[in-house]
């Protein structure tokens, strides 16, 4: 389990993006997302976050970062990372043998630190091509 007593600049990488994903999904839980998976992997692709709401399922990718200077954090979000998650959201829909509505989200996190942090939602943020 995550020591989430260390303040944010005394975590390492890992740590800081584990903290992001937790903060994450307890903004979707509050915000009536079931979450289904997280962390879900095939081949190269990683989605963050699976979660069911009403009749969507919806793939969460969470980036953070300590601060903005330099962009936000939403702005990571490559053309690269998106083919890669819809491959990913691909595969798990196969793999559960879903085909209902699906959307992509960003869950984008300036974290300064376990309470001091910014969270904003992009819903329908990037859509697969056609």
């Amino acid at each position: 389990m995550l020591n989430l007593k260390k303040s944010n600049s005394n975590l390492n990488n890992t740590e800081k993006g584990r903290l992001a994903e937790d903060l994450a999904i307890d903004y979707l839980i509050k915000s009536n997302y079931q979450i289904l998976e997280a962390n879900w992997r095939h081949k190269k692709a990683e989605i963050d976050v699976i979660a069911q709401v009403d009749n969507t399922i919806v793939f969460v990718e969470v980036k953070s970062r300590s601060n903005d200077y330099f962009g936000k954090p939403e702005t990571a979000v490559t053309e690269k990372k998106k083919k890669l998650i819809i491959a990913g959201a691909t595969s798990y829909m196969e793999a559960k043998g879903y085909d209902g509505q699906i959307r992509f989200d960003i869950v984008s996190l300036v974290l300064r630190s376990k309470e001091d942090y910014d969270l904003e939602h992009y819903k329908d943020a990037f859509f697969p091509g056609l």
